[in-house]
């Protein structure tokens, strides 16, 4: 079976649009992963196009069971989830209101249920909620919500 380009992506096997290969993307300091706008949709691929990167690939039925069979991509996706953990961890921008973050955060989750299952999806869930109330953030109703139904 031929992979697409983000199935070969999650396995290390090919680079994104930029050129950048999983290696890259995870090894991207935090201000690497602040200022740059289009990894998150190689590393958390959904089924729908990207709003903010329009030109970023959305994944077919197909795509998504090659990804959930895949040990490597499953890895990757562990990585990639531990990866974007310690980044909100080590980063205080995203605990306002509103930040184009929170929207990274509910594609994490989706794409998480999606391609790997409830359990790490409402676990990195409830980790960011954690850091959010840790630091009593005031997080917008709106996007504790988009978390939420994730």
């Amino acid at each position: 079976m031929t992979v697409g380009p983000v199935v070969a992506f999650l396995q290390g096997e090919g680079p994104d649009a930029a050129g950048r290969t999983l290696f890259d993307v995870l090894a991207m300091d935090n201000v690497a992963l602040e200022h740059t706008h289009d990894f998150i949709q190689w590393l958390f691929p959904l089924r729908e196009p990207s709003r903010a990167v329009p030109d970023a690939p959305a994944l077919a039925d197909a795509e998504v069971e090659a990804i959930r069979d895949s040990a490597m991509a499953q890895i990757a996706l562990a990585a990639a989830t531990d990866r974007m953990e310690a980044f909100y961890r080590a980063t205080h921008d995203w605990l306002m209101p509103n930040d184009h973050n929170h929207l990274r955060i509910t594609r994490i989750i989706r794409s998480l249920r999606l391609l790997v299952g409830d359990d790490q999806a409402d676990a990195f869930k409830a980790a960011i909620l954690s850091m959010a109330e840790a630091t009593r953030a005031p997080i917008s109703a709106r996007s504790r919500g988009y978390w939420a139904t994730a």
